[in-house]
C-alpha cells in the first residue's frame, strides 16, 4: 500500500504543476479562461462520456482503496486537496515564463508523468509476490506485501490471476511461517480469493492447502484459527470435491473439537456452526442419500443442540438453523436427538428464554422470529419421532399433536 501511495502522491504533485502550466497557457490564449473554466471543462468532458462526474469525495474513497480509475479522477482529487491561493500563485509564476520556457516545462512534466504512471493491479500483485518469494525480506515488509495482496485479490479478475503469477504458491507457503500474524493473513487471503469462486477454489484445493488450513483452525492463536475457518468455509462452499476432501481430512472431528469446547472463543463457535449448517444444506440441495460423517457423531450433534440455549443470540439462532437442517436429513435418527442430545429439553429451555426476551421491547421482534423458528424445529422433530414409531403408537402420537 505504501508503494501505491508514493506513486499517487508523486503523480498528483506533477499533475498540479502541469495544471498550473495549462492555466497559464490558457490565460495567454484566452483572457477569459480561469481555473474555474478549466474545472468546468473537465466536468463537461466527463459528462460527454455518458455518466455523472466523479466527485472529489468519491475519488478520495478510491484513493483510500488503493488507486484512481482515471487521471481525471486524480486531477480532481489533487484540486480538492490543494490550497487555492498557492495554486493561483504557481499559475502566476508560470505565466511569467516565456513561451519557449513554458513549452519546455510542459515537456518535462509530461516526461515525469510517463515515469510516474500508476502501476496496474497486476503489476502491484507481481511486486508483492516477488517480495514474498524474497527470503531475505524483513518481517514487516512480508506483512505489508500480504496486506497488499489481501486488498488486490478482492476483485474476482485479480483473484483469477493470482495463481498464474505464482501468488497462491507463495501465500500457501506462508501458512507454515513461524509468525502467527503472517499465517493469519495468509489464510485470510486464501479465503478472500476463493469466496464464491470455483476456479480459485479448485486451484487452492489442488495445491493441498485444505489440510494445512484444518490444522491451523486448531491454533492457540484465536485470530489465526478464525481466519483458517473463514478460508475453509469459503474453499468448500458449494464445492462437492472440496467437501469430500474436507471429510477425508477429518474436518468433522475439527468441528467436534471446536463445538464441544465450552471455553473456546465464541466467534469460533459461530463460524463452526455456520460451516456445519452450510455443509448440511449443500447435502440437502444435492438430494443425495449419502450419509454425512457427522450424522452419527453423537458428541458433535449434542454440542450443536447445547448451543441452542447459548446466551449469545446470534450463536443461538445459528445453532437452531443447523439443528433444523440436520433433522431434515433422511439419515438423521430422531431418537439420537431425543435420548442422547435431549433436544426436547433444550427446546423447552429455549422457549423459556425467548418468553423473557419477548417482554423486552429491545429484543421483542427478534425473539418472536426465533420463537417461530423454534416451533418449526420442534414440529419437524416430533414428526420425525412419530415416523420412527410402530404404526399403533404413531396414530396415538398424531392424535396428541392434533
Amino acid at each position: 500500500m505504501k508503494r501505491r501511495v508514493i506513486f499517487i502522491s508523486s503523480t498528483a504533485a506533477a499533475m498540479l504543476v502541469f495544471m498550473a502550466a495549462a492555466v497559464a497557457g490558457a490565460e495567454r490564449e484566452n483572457k477569459t479562461s480561469s481555473l474555474g473554466a478549466l474545472w468546468s471543462s473537465a466536468r463537461e468532458e466527463g459528462d460527454d462520456l455518458g455518466g455523472p462526474p466523479t466527485t472529489v469525495q468519491e475519488e478520495e474513497e478510491r484513493h483510500l482503496d488503493g488507486g484512481f480509475s482515471t487521471l481525471e479522477g486524480m486531477l480532481q482529487w489533487s484540486i480538492g486537496h490543494s490550497d487555492p491561493e498557492k495554486l493561483k500563485e504557481a499559475a502566476l509564476d508560470i505565466e511569467r515564463l516565456s513561451s519557449q520556457d513554458l513549452k519546455q516545462r510542459q515537456v518535462e512534466i509530461k516526461e515525469l508523468m510517463d515515469k510516474l504512471k500508476t502501476p496496474s493491479d497486476a503489476e502491484l500483485m507481481k511486486i508483492a509476490i516477488n517480495d514474498l518469494n524474497n527470503l531475505s525480506i524483513s518481517l514487516d515488509d512480508r506483512h505489508r506485501a500480504l496486506q497488499e495482496l489481501l486488498i488486490l485479490v478482492e476483485p474476482i479478475d485479480n483473484a483469477n490471476e493470482l495463481h498464474k503469477l505464482g501468488g497462491l504458491t507463495a501465500v500457501i507457503k506462508d501458512l507454515n511461517h513461524s509468525n502467527p500474524d503472517i499465517r493469519t493473513i495468509s489464510a485470510w487471503i486464501l479465503g478472500t480469493a476463493s469466496q464464491n469462486n470455483p476456479f480459485v477454489q479448485n486451484q487452492i484445493l489442488e495445491l493441498g492447502a485444505l489440510a494445512k488450513l484444518i490444522e491451523r483452525a486448531h491454533s492457540e492463536f484465536v485470530e489465526e484459527a478464525i481466519k483458517a475457518l473463514h478460508a475453509i468455509s469459503a474453499l468448500i462452499r458449494n464445492n462437492l470435491e472440496g467437501q469430500q476432501l474436507f471429510y477425508k481430512e477429518a474436518g468433522d472431528l475439527m468441528l467436534q473439537k471446536i463445538l464441544s469446547n465450552s471455553s473456546i472463543d465464541i466467534r469460533l463457535h459461530r463460524k463452526s456452526v455456520f460451516l456445519l449448517a452450510d455443509l448440511v444444506d449443500c447435502q440437502l440441495q444435492s438430494r443425495s442419500d449419502a450419509q454425512l460423517p457427522f450424522s452419527s457423531n453423537h458428541i458433535l450433534l449434542k454440542s450443536v443442540v447445547d448451543l441452542t440455549v447459548s446466551t449469545d443470540l446470534d450463536l443461538q439462532e445459528k445453532a437452531l438453523y443447523a439443528v433444523k437442517s440436520l433433522l431434515i436429513l433422511r439419515s438423521t435418527d430422531a431418537l439420537v436427538f431425543k435420548d442422547i442430545c435431549e433436544l426436547d429439553l433444550a427446546l423447552g429451555r429455549m422457549k423459556q428464554q425467548l418468553q423473557q426476551l419477548i417482554l423486552d421491547d429491545q429484543y421483542k421482534e427478534y425473539a418472536l422470529d426465533i420463537e417461530n423458528l423454534r416451533k418449526e424445529v420442534e414440529l419437524i422433530f416430533l414428526r420425525k419421532l412419530e415416523k420412527g414409531k410402530p404404526a399403533s403408537t404413531q396414530q396415538l402420537g398424531l392424535m396428541a399433536l392434533q
